[in-house]
């Protein structure tokens, strides 16, 4: 099924009600978004062959969903990319996918100009040309016709684009809707905080499939402030945020109060640690609105989850897991040999099912290393429970082995939480002589705390074995993050 049908039967029960808002107003009905649709897709299909690759660079705009169900409805293939990337590294994407146009907002656009393909700037004559009146025609596809071509973050090197299919992406909606947001409907609301041409968007599928509005803020990302105050204009809000948002977006609230919005009914979170500590303040001061999925992009935002009711009534060693199997999903702990491994036993993560990628676009090693004896190894090192629920150590590469020991930062990152004078923390490896490595601990103070490295030590020898203590504490104003929240541990491993 192509992915354009979702809008199709949205907008066929629902055409009268809200499908796309900006701020508070309201923009289209969902029988306008499929007009606007039809027209990208009778535009582009005139001059693009099936297959083709159409790239997005643009904060976070109502266009956007337009042109992905547009995309998609001609047949084509939608590369979001980062809009907080250098040109240089939008041109390496564009490079690599072999992309025929490129979208851009009225602010990306002039530095984009020069890249070997065309680039349309939103607000720009020759987009509102697109925009010609055109009956809906979706292409026929197969389950494993290329969708998406989802680019990770690149924190690690070289960007490579997970090749997301349109049969991937219904059965990521369908397990959505099953497990983690089964009451969304025309009554719901989808606000747009994180990126949508990542986590967020991906959001799109499942809560338009529903009828709920796609709310885009008009600050274009995400401002805590104006984020609670949507949540009093819209009904029923539900939202995907990265953990370092959720932390924000509570500072924000004790900042107005502490007076919950009016209207939020669901943030989910992942793409990042949520360590426990920050979880319960973050539970005390919104109340039981939280669930959690664990994926990647290999496998859009279905691993595992807990959802909103397991977070209410789980004990402590289970909210700080990430939970159990996604329907339609096989989750196991693997050893090197991709043999499973007994429960409590730490190992590779891998994932089988109907969400996981067809590959990397044109890099055959890469695939060839993910995917591996039917299984996707995720590159995430993890122990599962005798009732299967799934804990995170941290990534393969995050490993620390001092002295022959390992020692998983995360672990270490949870106990320096819990100490009143620190904010945030974030743990790499450092090369040593004489133990191979050595644990240090990047610590972001609370404000108005003077917390030292003594203070520090104490408190982790308490809790923790003493080789899991950091030998280095460094205290810093603010730890280094990419667009999505995620701590750039690659930074401070070279300054470590």
């Amino acid at each position: 099924m192509n992915l354009a049908v979702l809008l199709d039967q949205s907008a066929t029960r629902h055409a009268g009600l809200p499908a796309v808002c900006l701020g508070a107003d309201t923009l289209w009905t969902f029988a306008q978004l499929r007009t606007r649709a039809a027209a990208i897709a009778a535009a582009l299909r005139a001059r693009h062959v099936p297959g083709a690759r159409i790239a997005l660079v643009s904060e976070n705009r109502p266009e956007f969903v337009e042109l992905l169900f547009g995309i998609w409805a001609a047949g084509l293939v939608a590369v979001p990319v980062n809009y907080k990337l250098h040109a240089r590294e939008v041109a390496q994407i564009v490079e690599d996918a072999q992309v025929a146009l490129l979208f851009a907002s009225p602010e990306l656009a002039p530095a984009l100009q020069g890249l070997p393909c065309q680039c349309i700037a939103l607000d720009s004559p020759a987009y509102g040309a697109l925009l010609a009146p055109a009956a809906l025609q979706i292409a026929p596809v197969a389950a494993d016709t290329l969708a998406w071509l989802f680019y990770t973050s690149g924190t690690t090197g070289r960007s490579k684009g997970a090749m997301l299919t349109h049969g991937n992406l219904v059965a990521m909606a369908v397990a959505h809707l099953a497990d983690i947001e089964p009451e969304l409907g025309p009554q719901c609301s989808q606000l747009h905080g994180a990126p949508m041409s990542h986590g967020s968007g991906l959001y799109l599928l499942p809560s338009l499939a529903r009828g709920a509005r796609q709310v885009v803020p008009a600050s274009h990302g995400f401002e805590p402030a104006e984020f609670l105050a949507l949540c009093d204009a819209h009904p029923g809000c539900g939202a995907f945020l990265a953990p370092t948002m959720v932390q924000r977006l509570r500072e924000a609230l004790a900042a107005r109060g502490g007076q919950r919005p009016q209207h939020l009914r669901c943030i989910v979170y992942g793409g990042g640690p949520m360590y426990l500590e920050e979880l319960r303040r973050a539970m005390d001061a919104f109340g039981p609105v939280f669930a959690q999925i664990y994926g990647q992009g290999e496998t859009p935002m279905t691993i595992t989850g807990l959802t909103r009711a397991e977070h209410s009534s789980a004990p402590a060693h289970q909210l700080a897991s990430v939970g159990w199997a996604r329907s339609g999903t096989e989750v196991a702990v693997l050893d090197a040999q991709g043999q499973p491994l007994p429960p409590g036993e730490p190992g590779e993560i891998a994932v089988r099912g109907a969400t996981v990628m067809a590959g990397y676009w044109r890099n055959a090693e890469a695939s060839a290393q993910a995917l591996r004896g039917g299984w996707l190894w995720t590159g995430d090192i993890g122990v599962q429970g005798e009732n299967g629920c799934l804990t995170l150590r941290d990534r393969s590469k995050d490993v620390v082995i001092s002295g022959g020991s390992n020692i998983y930062p995360r672990e270490v990152e949870e106990v320096l939480l819990t100490h009143p004078g620190v904010a945030e923390a974030c743990v790499v490896g450092a090369p040593d002589a004489e133990w191979g490595e050595v644990v240090v601990a990047h610590v972001v103070a609370a404000p108005g705390a003077v917390v030292d490295a003594a203070a520090l030590d104490a408190h982790c020898l308490a809790q923790i074995a003493r080789f899991k203590r950091p030998k280095r504490y460094v205290f810093v104003d603010a730890l280094p993050k990419n667009s999505y929240g995620k701590v750039l541990k690659r930074a401070l491993r070279e300054t470590a």
